[in-house]
C-alpha cells in the first residue's frame, strides 16, 4: 500500500520521493499547554507565517509558531459562553470554533458553531466582534447588517477573491456572503429546504443539502463540501452552475481507485448518524482535491483531471498511528485539512493532534 501512496505523491509533486506523516502538536490526549489540543478543529496560515487553528474542545483560537514550535493564545478564555465583544480576544467566552480565515487586512475571522455566529479579531488591537450572528439561531436579516442577522450552526467561513466573505450556515442549509467593508450580509446560494443540488442548477435559488466547508479556487471557482448531502459540488465561476465531483449520496467507504462520482463517504455510520457523515474538510491544490472523510477515518484525494479518488492518509479504520506511513496511520475522526508551504495539514481531531504529511 505504501508503495502506491508513494507513487501517488510523486505525481503530485512532480520530483518527489516520497511521504511521511507526523505530529507537529499534540499528544493524543485532550489538553492545554504548549504540547497539547482538544479536538483541533479548521485551520490557516497567517500573513505571518504562523499556524493558527481553532481548538475546539479548549473553547480558543490559538497560533502555533512553525519554527519555534511555540503555542500562543488568540481568542477565548477556555470557558464556554458568548461573552466580550470590545474587549481583548483572550479574555472572550466563545462556544465551539470551528473553521477561520484571514481577511485582506490581515485580521481574523472565524465561525462559532454554537453560538450561532461569525467573530471578528482585530490583530492589531486584538479586539474582538461579532460580524454576523446574533447568539440566537435562526433565519434572517438578508439585505441589512450581518450582527443583526440569524444564523443556525454556520461551521465555515472563507474569502472570495473580491474580499467577501462565505459563510457555510449549515443548520439553515445555506451559504451567506458578508460585505466587510457594509457589513451587509445575503444569501448566496441555498432555500433552506435540505434536497439534493441538482445538476447544472444556478447558484441562485438552489438548495444545498447541509453546507459544511466552501474552498475557492484560482479561477473563480468553488469547491463545496455537502455534509448532509455526502457529496462535493464544484461552482462554476463563469456559468455560476453547481456540477458533483464526487459522492453518490450514500454513506460509506468506498470507490478508491475508481470514478470519484461514484465513491461514498461516511465511513460505517447508520441511521441518523449516517445523514450527518458526509465529507467535513477539503483542501485544494493546483489539479488536487484532497478530502476530510471525516467518519471513515481517512484522507482521500480527487484527482480532478481524471475524477479518480484515492486514500492517502489513514486506514479507515479509528485510531492513534502509528506514524511515518501514511496507509498505516491510523486517524481518528479527522475534520479539517490545509495545504501549505508543499504540506498536507491534518486536524486529527479525536486523537488530539495536528499531523502533516510532508512531501519530499
Amino acid at each position: 500500500m505504501r508503495t502506491g501512496f508513494l507513487c501517488t505523491l510523486a505525481l503530485l509533486a512532480g520530483t518527489a520521493h516520497g511521504a511521511a506523516v507526523s505530529t507537529i502538536l499534540g499528544t493524543g490526549t485532550g489538553g492545554y499547554s504548549d504540547t497539547a489540543v482538544n479536538n483541533p478543529y479548521g485551520m490557516a496560515m497567517g500573513p505571518d507565517g504562523g499556524l493558527y487553528f481553532c481548538d475546539l474542545g479548549n473553547q480558543r483560537v490559538r497560533r502555533l509558531d512553525l519554527k519555534t514550535k511555540r503555542v500562543t493564545l488568540i481568542a477565548g478564555n477556555g470557558k464556554a459562553g458568548y461573552s466580550g465583544d470590545g474587549g481583548p480576544a483572550t479574555e472572550a467566552s466563545l462556544r465551539a470554533p470551528h473553521e477561520l480565515v484571514f481577511d485582506r487586512r490581515g485580521d481574523l475571522y472565524f465561525a462559532e458553531r454554537d453560538n450561532h455566529v461569525i467573530r471578528k479579531v482585530d490583530m492589531k488591537t486584538g479586539v474582538i466582534s461579532t460580524v454576523a450572528g446574533t447568539g440566537v439561531a435562526g433565519y434572517g436579516g438578508d439585505g441589512g447588517p450581518g450582527a443583526k442577522a440569524q444564523l443556525r450552526q454556520p461551521h465555515c467561513v472563507t474569502r472570495d477573491k473580491d474580499g467577501t466573505l462565505l459563510i457555510c450556515d449549515l443548520g439553515n442549509h445555506r451559504i451567506r456572503r458578508l460585505h466587510p467593508d457594509t457589513g451587509i450580509i445575503e444569501t448566496w446560494t441555498g432555500t433552506g429546504e435540505a434536497a439534493a443540488t441538482p445538476e447544472n442548477a444556478p447558484v441562485g435559488g438552489t438548495s444545498v443539502n447541509g453546507p459544511r466547508t466552501i474552498v475557492p479556487a484560482p479561477n473563480g471557482d468553488f469547491y463545496v463540501a455537502l455534509r448532509e448531502g455526502n457529496r462535493i459540488l464544484r461552482i462554476d465561476a463563469k456559468t455560476r452552475t453547481f456540477h458533483t465531483i464526487a459522492g453518490t449520496g450514500e454513506a460509506g467507504y468506498s470507490g478508491d481507485g475508481g470514478p470519484a462520482l461514484g465513491a461514498t463517504f461516511g465511513g460505517s455510520s447508520q441511521g441518523p448518524v449516517a445523514r450527518l457523515a458526509g465529507p467535513k474538510g477539503l483542501a485544494l491544490v493546483p489539479g488536487i482535491l484532497y478530502v476530510a472523510d471525516t467518519d471513515s477515518h481517512a484522507i482521500r484525494k480527487i484527482d480532478l483531471k481524471s475524477g479518480v479518488i484515492t486514500t492517502v492518509l489513514g486506514t479507515g479504520k479509528m485510531g492513534d498511528g502509528p506514524e511515518t506511513a501514511p496507509l498505516e496511520c491510523k486517524l481518528s475522526r479527522p475534520h479539517a485539512l490545509l495545504f501549505a508551504g508543499g504540506k498536507l495539514y491534518v486536524a486529527d481531531s479525536e486523537a488530539h493532534r495536528i499531523r502533516v504529511v510532508a512531501l519530499r
